[in-house]
């Protein structure tokens, strides 16, 4: 588990991170996301104990990370794949990570075959690695010690469809054995694809936090009916109101559930009854970091 608790950090006047709050826990991915600036490398940097905070506290399992003994066996890190040493090769460089965690050597070639570096780019230097593979090699670095959680900053950038989609499946079957993972990713899609748990930060603080599909249904229910005027009687008998759309649907915000019981009780036969079409995750970053630079963030 990682716990974050009223994280804060300030260079001079300027507040980095301001009083950030959030858990991840075991089994679950946690979407870490934010424009450019907003503050989730500093962060991460933060609870990895690379950049000491102004205040409060990060724990990795109930222990700051600069305590832990041997933190590659408790915790996987990628924050930057191109801080690699460029004249090793990717088998040198997982050998050297194996022999400073006492990780037996074999895991090496496994963690080579898991992310998908074959015998060639093994055997070839790091500094001809495109980013994508650099990224491959930081991923079988980070999951060299078989940690029980993982921390990710933007470990797509780079990949292919194809890498993004096997990175996808990589950290959701991680995940689906009692992983933890905490990623930060601009690839919203990607994010949304595969997270259980969602964090937003901007300006340095967190502007949405919680389940993925609390989240993402919080911009309500279309519901359409054979007779709109007995749907919006039944509605309003329930405490419940509607915005009117241009085809005669009427967004509610409600659960399906709740809008049923309404449109049942008073005999009212609905023709439609489904989460509106908000944008999906995109359109809600867009609009809880507003005033930030959200421009680049998003692809």
């Amino acid at each position: 588990m990682i716990t974050v608790e009223h994280l804060s950090k300030r260079y001079g006047d300027h507040p980095a991170v301001d009083d950030v709050s959030f858990t991840c826990t075991p089994g679950t991915v946690t979407g870490f996301l934010g424009p450019n600036g907003a503050g989730k490398s500093t962060t991460m940097r933060m609870i990895c104990g690379l950049t000491p905070p102004s205040a409060g506290t990060a724990t990795v399992d109930g222990v700051p990370y600069r305590r832990l003994g041997n933190p590659g066996r408790r915790v996987g890190v990628l924050l930057d794949a191109s801080a690699q040493h460029s004249g090793r090769t990717g088998r040198e460089v997982l050998h050297l990570a194996a022999r400073t965690m006492g990780v037996d050597r074999s895991r090496v070639e496994e963690g080579l075959e898991r992310v998908g570096l074959n015998q060639t780019a093994a055997k070839r230097r790091v500094g001809a690695y495109s980013l994508g593979m650099r990224q491959r090699l930081g991923l079988a670095h980070a999951m060299l010690g078989d940690p029980g959680i993982l921390i990710l900053d933007e470990p797509a950038n780079g990949l292919d469809p194809e890498g993004i989609f096997w990175m996808r499946g990589l950290l959701r079957d991680f995940a689906d054995r009692g992983g933890t993972v905490l990623l930060s990713s601009h690839l919203l899609r990607e994010v949304e694809a595969v997270a259980d748990r969602l964090v937003m930060i901007g300006g340095g603080r967190i502007v949405a936090e919680g389940d993925k599909a609390e989240l993402l249904a919080a911009s309500g229910m279309v519901v359409r009916a054979e007779d709109p005027d007995a749907l919006d009687a039944a509605l309003q008998r329930v405490g419940l109101t509607g915005t009117r759309r241009a085809d005669g649907g009427v967004v509610v915000q409600a659960d399906a559930a709740a809008i049923g019981k309404a449109a049942a009780a008073d005999q009212v036969v609905l023709l439609e009854l489904r989460p509106a079409d908000s944008g999906g995750l995109e359109q809600m970053f867009l609009e809880l970091t507003a005033g930030d630079n959200v421009k680049e963030a998003v692809r």
